[in-house]
């Protein structure tokens, strides 16, 4: 059975972008949480659909989110997502700073 792991680093991205939108939508942040988790099932099921972003890191995929990208790897279990980020930051510099 095929699961979706989610690392540290994505659940401090999805709890801050929680915290933005319980300050000024609620029911838009829960719309995108739903939205995430519709992925995420999306990708437990066809793990190769992401475009490549090979360029940032080897294996690295990624989704798009309203505005955010959900970035994943598959794995033998299934996906780990590992980064939730806005697609206008610079995404190369932020994987750099994964340990």
């Amino acid at each position: 059975m095929s699961r979706c792991v989610i690392s540290p680093s994505a659940s401090r991205d999805l709890n801050a972008i929680s915290n933005y939108f319980v300050e000024r939508n609620i029911e838009a942040g829960e719309q995108l949480l739903k939205e995430f988790n519709q992925k995420c099932q999306n990708l437990i099921r066809f793990p190769n659909m992401g475009k490549l972003y090979s360029r940032i890191q080897e294996g690295l995929r990624g989704v798009p989110l309203d505005g955010y990208i959900i970035f994943y790897r598959t794995t033998n279990a299934g996906i780990e997502v590992l980064r939730v980020l806005n697609g206008r930051q610079d995404l190369e510099a932020l994987f750099d700073d994964e340990p």
